[in-house]
């Protein structure tokens, strides 16, 4: 007897949620739910229904990633459903696709997607999902990465409003955000030379400076604590090995790529990373390189951009790749820096892909 089954595309939303289902090669149907417990529950049940009525199909489901997490997964896996999350960068779509988006079009999309590849064999473009403690780790060190980034935004937003009222910064005061440097920006703030106006955004400004000083001060502790986690420590203790690379690097990596065991070789780390090259080749045109990919997760680039500057000065290899790319095109020192930035994400792969195959012997 021949399978049948049940297959579920889901444009997945913060609230409003659209699903297509069809019957095998059947024509799909609309059902639209809410995005929370109650609505996706509506979902399963409708699911399971339809399933019943194809005489026991089997049912399998799948949406693209977004901020909206794995719940939808955990949620159909633990009703014992297929459930697939798609990654959206490698969902191809036509210029016409991209110009006339909507939900129904995106769940009809991954549910074609969804089918090809259980009755044809196509691939699925799917993602590795994370369990439940790796999740939770995220989310605090993801807290102290926003926490660091809108220090800066702060930052950058004082230096301007004072830029902006033709102030100067008077000499003496030193380099950077002294201690100085700061007392002045208070007394500016509560003195006469600026409009009223411009002294109150200040010190609301300087105030918010404070308080995200103070709350990643508090952070620190806890983001420690995790890294001195029996799961943690041997890999983030290895990391930490490399030059340039710090407590905070090392738990980002580790977190980021999770298990370092999924990824085969070194060119698929660069590729996640989204540190190799774009390329497009036509006919008897030449493949031709562009930008990088920048595909995979933003912050894990960031972190990897600020340790290979320090790693370049203190890595003798790394130092000697640096200036070798940056003497054949002096003008394209970016180039360089995502050379030994891809370079050094797989130099702690494979660091911590062998801290992996010690602890799963042990």
């Amino acid at each position: 007897m021949v399978m049948r089954h049940i297959f579920v595309g889901i444009d997945l939303g913060d609230k409003n949620s659209v699903a297509r289902m069809a019957v095998d090669g059947e024509k799909s149907e609309r059902f639209g739910f809410v995005n929370n417990r109650a609505g996706r529950t509506r979902l399963i049940r409708e699911v399971k229904r339809r399933s019943e009525e194809a005489g026991g199909a089997e049912i399998v489901m799948a949406y693209e990633a977004s901020s909206c997490g794995f719940v939808l997964s955990d949620e159909a896996e633990g009703l014992g459903m297929k459930c697939w999350v798609l990654a959206p960068t490698k969902m191809e779509k036509s210029v016409e696709q991209r110009k006339h988006k909507n939900d129904d079009r995106d769940a009809d999309d991954v549910l074609e997607k969804l089918r090809g590849h259980v009755l044809a064999g196509n691939r699925l473009p799917s993602v590795w999902i994370p369990d439940l403690q790796t999740r939770d780790d995220r989310e605090l060190i993801r807290t102290r990465l926003e926490l660091g980034e809108k220090q800066t935004q702060i930052k950058a937003q004082i230096r301007m409003l004072v830029k902006r009222h033709g102030v100067e910064k008077p000499s003496g005061l030193g380099a950077g955000w002294t201690v100085g440097y700061r007392r002045w920006l208070t007394g500016l703030a509560e003195s006469e030379g600026l409009g009223w106006g411009t002294r109150q955004a200040l010190s609301s400004l300087l105030g918010q400076l404070d308080f995200l000083e103070a709350e990643l001060e508090r952070i620190q502790k806890p983001l420690e604590q995790l890294a001195d986690e029996p799961r943690h420590k041997p890999i983030v203790e290895e990391l930490t090995q490399e030059a340039g690379v710090g407590l905070l690097t090392a738990i980002v990596y580790r977190t980021e790529i999770g298990q370092a065991g999924r990824f085969r070789r070194s060119r698929q780390v660069g590729k996640f990373v989204g540190l190799t090259p774009t390329s497009h080749e036509s006919g008897q045109q030449n493949d031709r390189k562009g930008h990088i990919s920048r595909q995979g997760p933003p912050r894990l680039r960031k972190v990897l951009c600020q340790a290979s500057w320090v790693h370049i000065v203190h890595d003798a290899d790394a130092g000697r790749l640096y200036q070798q790319l940056v003497l054949r095109n002096p003008k394209k020192k970016k180039i360089a820096v995502v050379a030994v930035m891809r370079r050094l994400a797989v130099r702690l792969w494979h660091r911590m892909r062998k801290v992996e195959l010690q602890m799963a012997k042990a």
